[in-house]
């Protein structure tokens, strides 16, 4: 399967650049899975097509304000740096630019100096290792010194920190936003529940790596980056429960979709565990846990198409993208949402 299979025509001005006021009161477009058929909704009535048995799956993930701009304490030259994972304590591994300031060594100070950092060493892909120095709690320091680390096509300044943040999120982490879970609101989240709907909580941690473009022609021949992900045992519980009582699993976004499919055995069921996920799921790939999907609007060429497309078939998939496109959808992050579903009729 080459690259080029998952490439659409996307004008520029269909790119959301700001999230609406009201989170439920995006577009909602719903594709049959299995026959291809498409309805047009508006988010606030998903639980319409969720039905009593079901159990939507959330990732409660919270996106850190992973962005920091500092200055080299030697040149006073501008750097700035992305967090993108925690190794240990105050070690982590970044994203530095420009990356050729930032040999081993160098020591950058950000805000005056109420945060300093060291480059301990350079790793494969060019990424930084770097040491933080503070006096105080780090969390806070970041919450007063980072940026949210929009993702590069979005250009406007985002107003409130809180509209890139699920408002579930819980577990700090994330470099991006699990956005399918935008969405929702917690008004709507407790409506669906009044249906009858269990709602489960995992955790995966979304790697800058979800907008790293997929380089090889050949699909089969990249290599996914790993993110972290963790399942409770109360969750893997409640959504076993559903399995066994023939209820759908509905993920909420890809992320949730690769932490269940990275941690379901092969009959379907699902164990509390924590580790590290590369999964990469493209057409071919046969789910043994997720039943329906709840996402955005995919870039072209992107692994996050790939999977959508593994769910309804590619062909289904980019007939209802230039669908969307035609109806005017808003894409990617702040966009629209989509629903995989086996049923659109309500």
């Amino acid at each position: 399967m080459k690259l080029h299979d998952f490439y659409y025509d996307l004008p520029q001005e269909l790119i959301a650049q700001d999230p609406l006021e009201d989170r439920s009161s995006s577009r909602l477009m719903l594709l049959n899975k299995n026959t291809g058929e498409i309805k047009h909704e508006h988010f606030y009535n998903i639980g319409d097509y969720l039905k009593e048995g079901d159990c939507l799956v959330i990732n409660d993930t919270k996106v850190i304000p992973a962005r920091l701009y500092g200055i080299k304490k030697d040149t006073g030259a501008k750097i700035e740096i992305l967090l993108l994972k925690r190794m240990e304590d105050d070690k982590w591994e970044v994203l530095v630019k420009p990356g050729r300031k930032a040999k081993p060594g160098t020591e950058i100070v950000f805000g005056d100096g109420i945060l300093e950092c060291k480059v301990s060493e350079v790793i494969d892909d060019g990424n930084r290792i770097i040491q933080f120095k503070y006096e105080g709690i780090f969390e806070e320091i970041l919450d007063r010194l980072g940026e949210m680390p929009l993702p590069p096509y979005i250009t406007h300044k985002l107003k409130d920190k809180n509209r890139y943040q699920t408002v579930y999120a819980k577990n700090e982490g994330s470099a991006a936003a699990p956005t399918a879970g935008l969405h929702f609101t917690k008004e709507l989240l407790e409506q669906i529940q009044e249906k009858g709907v269990k709602i489960a909580h995992v955790t995966l941690h979304v790697g800058l790596g979800t907008f790293r473009p997929v380089k090889v022609d050949e699909i089969t021949e990249h290599h996914m980056h790993s993110e972290y992900y963790r399942i409770e045992q109360s969750e893997a519980d409640k959504i076993n429960e559903t399995k066994k009582n023939g209820g759908r699993i509905i993920s909420v976004g890809t992320t949730s979709s690769r932490t269940l499919e990275s941690a379901a055995d092969e009959n379907g069921y699902i164990k509390a565990s924590s580790g590290w996920t590369d999964i990469f799921i493209y057409p071919g790939y046969k789910f043994k846990l997720v039943d329906c999907l709840i996402t955005n609007f995919h870039l072209p060429e992107s692994t996050l198409l790939m999977l959508v497309s593994a769910i309804a078939g590619r062909e289904s998939i980019m007939k209802a993208y230039r669908e969307a496109v035609k109806e005017k959808y808003r894409f990617f992050s702040f966009g629209d949402a989509m629903f995989l579903t086996d049923n659109i009729n309500g």
